[in-house]
Parts: structure tokens; sequence; C-alpha cells
């Protein structure tokens, strides 16, 4: 490990131990050369799935992406950042749980789907223009309509 300060690779570990969400070790070390103090993580590297495109492609997980496309959605609606980011751990979890070395782009955005539908009704729709490529207000108003029966049979249970 290479101290911050003035990069020697010289240091001892003075005191180790979980960190809050027990998913990493928190490592607390001392450059032996310049005297300073630092801390470290160390965590198992877990290989999230590759994801396989409408067309074939296949690409990287990329939490970043699927993060701004939930908030873009979700902007000036009633959905907290924590929520959101409970939801893309628990999704990962279910991805990694899986033990799919791929996974298709559609279950992906159906599970964000389905959880905006039970967040906001608006943000559900809003993801679901970009994701299913809405092109004039037809498409919205199918939507609306699949949206408004489901709630009814909802109601009606």
């Amino acid at each position: 490990m290479r101290c911050p300060y003035c990069h020697s690779t010289n240091n001892k570990v003075i005191d180790s131990r979980p960190s809050r969400e027990a998913n990493a070790i928190r490592r607390r070390r001392e450059c032996l050369n310049c005297k300073r103090r630092f801390t470290t993580y160390e965590q198992v590297e877990e290989t999230m799935p590759l994801v396989i495109k409408k067309d074939g492609r296949r690409e990287t997980y990329q939490r970043p992406k699927i993060s701004e496309g939930i908030k873009k959605a979700c902007e000036k609606r009633p959905v907290s950042i924590d929520d959101i980011e409970n939801f893309l751990d628990q999704l990962e979890r279910e991805m990694l749980e899986s033990g799919q070395r791929e996974i298709p782009s559609t279950w992906i955005g159906e599970k964000v789907m389905n959880q905006l539908r039970q967040w906001d009704e608006v943000a559900f729709v809003r993801f679901a223009s970009v994701y299913r490529h809405f092109t004039d207000a037809t498409d919205f108003m199918k939507e609306i309509r699949q949206l408004l029966e489901s709630r009814k049979e909802g109601e009606k249970k």
C-alpha cells in the first residue's frame, strides 16, 4: 500500500476492524517513512454479470448509468436518494446471487420499472417513455391506461 503523502510503500497496519456496513475491512496504517497515518479499505472484489443489450451487444454493468436514469425519472418527485441507493444495492445483490454471468438489460429495465411503479406513477411513466422508446402521445396514453387498469385491479383485491 502506497502512502498518500510521501508515496512510500513502507508502512504498517495499526488497527483493523470491519466497516460500518460490514462489507469491508477498515485498516489504519502508519507510514514508516514520514510517520503519517492514513486509512485504507479492503473488500471482496465481486464481479458483476455482463449486461446483454437488446441488440445483442454485451457490456459491463454500470451502476451510475442505471442510477442516473432513475434519478432523472424521479426528479422533483417524492423519491429519496436513499430509496434509490437501497434499491440499486438490492438489484445488485439479486444479480450476484443469481449466479448468472450475463443478464439481459430487459431484466434490469423491468426490475427498475416495477420499483418505480411502486414508488411513483409519474416517475414510472417518465422512465418507461425512455426505456420503451415512446414516439408520440399515443404511447404515453397506452401506458397510462395500463397503469390505471392495474391500479383498478389492485383495488378490487
